[in-house]
């Protein structure tokens, strides 16, 4: 690289990261830069790079030999060692992006503007620089709102960093968009995972800029006192919305870590049905099999066709081990149904013709469990059989909802698993 090469941070990301011998490191994931009272300029000091296992690493600039031609090219030396931010670090994807500004350009008027990229350049041998930003300047016509907007207006302008006011201080109120744009092909553990790594306000304002449907995905994936801290931030008909978008047994879990009256107060805001289903779980001990189903199986009476059901089972919001088994019942069809006839595997319906009712092909040796069955009744059942969802049903045989095995690991595991499913072991 020429010694001053000028490098646009925010364009780094999703870059595949290489060393010497082309073999791929991993992806860039973010820029870490430094402000210092004693410096004029922030420095750039290192890439977080997501590595094999979606584990995400620090990689000094003093490793990189190349940021050219849609890669990174490093020494081939890369520390394991998970990142871990530091008091005096800042990541510009993360944090710096959308963040709003006030430009002051020699003797012209100040205006205030908003941080869409950040350049930097080479000023020494192992020394980087933060030199310009480009900044979009703000529009009276853009309406604040919930969720991100795709067409800014605004003339943009490349600028000194010297003369930007307000790029360090943290905005209580500072949009996500440019950073959800950037990971917005991750699915939603991975970017949930993202969300946990960042600064508490920061992590709120990412969480809230998410659409209601995509929020509820990764509140999902989230511990518990992460998804307390991120309900809490938001408007309370908003949290109530979000709520209904979860499973009824996540929203439950998350409800269940919060005060009785912050439960009913965002019941209260919820749709009768959606907050019917989910006092219904709330009155069952967690570690039983009415305390980890959902009420939201695939239900289908015995008339439906094969085709029909195959149409059910495709639904994308459906989770893999839910689309597995279709679950028979008389009418009505909303738990509690009527009486419970038995279920179809989705492996039986792909073999028979589409014309056919799922009555006829019903597996009625697939037996119910009690409300009350204990983890260890379900644990039993789903391995003796192969089988990777089970019934639920009352005593009169009316289908309350149905477990499935993913409820049944996150139960198992250890309470703080999502943060350490990363970690390296050593033998």
């Amino acid at each position: 690289m020429s010694q001053n090469t000028r490098v646009f941070l925010a364009r780094l990301a999703g870059l595949a990261v290489f060393d010497p011998l082309g073999d791929q490191v991993g992806v860039v994931r973010d820029v870490v830069v430094t402000f210092s009272a004693t410096r004029r300029k922030p420095l750039a000091v290192g890439l977080v790079v997501e590595v094999a296992g979606r584990r995400r690493v620090f990689v000094p600039l003093t490793r990189v030999t190349s940021m050219e031609a849609g890669q990174v090219i490093t020494t081939g030396l890369v520390n394991m060692r998970r990142f871990e931010q530091r008091p005096t670090e800042v990541r510009v994807v993360a944090e710096l992006l959308d963040r709003t500004v006030t430009v002051h350009e020699h003797d012209e008027e100040p205006y205030a503007a908003t941080v869409e990229d950040v350049a930097i350049e080479r000023v020494r041998a192992r020394e980087w620089s933060v030199e310009k930003v480009f900044v979009r300047k703000s529009d009276p016509r853009e309406k604040t709102s919930r969720f991100r907007i795709t067409r800014r207006r605004g003339e943009t302008a490349l600028v000194d960093v010297e003369n930007v006011i307000g790029l360090r201080e943290q905005e209580p109120d500072q949009r996500a968009d440019l950073w959800l744009d950037s990971f917005d092909d991750l699915k939603a553990a991975d970017l949930a995972e993202m969300i946990r790594d960042l600064p508490r306000q920061r992590r709120i304002q990412v969480a809230g800029g998410l659409h209601d449907e995509k929020l509820a995905d990764v509140l999902e994936e989230l511990p518990e006192d992460d998804q307390v801290e991120i309900l809490a931030a938001l408007e309370s008909n908003r949290a109530a919305d979000v709520l209904e978008e979860m499973q009824p047994d996540d929203a439950a879990d998350l409800l269940s870590e919060l005060s009785p009256e912050a439960q009913e107060r965002y019941l209260e805001l919820m749709e009768p049905d959606e907050a019917e289903d989910i006092r219904r779980l709330l009155t069952y001990d967690e570690d039983t099999a009415g305390g980890l189903m959902t009420t939201e199986p695939v239900i289908l009476p015995p008339e439906a066709t094969i085709a029909e059901a195959l149409a059910s089972v495709r639904r994308t919001e459906l989770s893999p081990a839910l689309a597995a088994m279709v679950y028979v019942c008389r009418s009505p069809m909303e738990t509690p149904t009527g009486r419970f006839l038995g279920a179809v595997h989705i492996q039986r319906l792909l073999r028979e013709p589409p014309h056919l009712a799922v009555g006829t092909i019903l597996d009625k040796d697939v037996e119910p469990l009690a409300p009350d069955a204990t983890v260890g009744e379900i644990t039993r059942e789903l391995a003796t059989y192969n089988l990777v969802s089970l019934p639920v049903a009352d005593e009169d045989g009316h289908l309350l909802g149905a477990v499935t095995v993913d409820d049944v690991l996150d139960h198992l595991l250890p309470q703080d698993w999502r943060e350490d499913r990363h970690e390296v072991t050593h033998g």
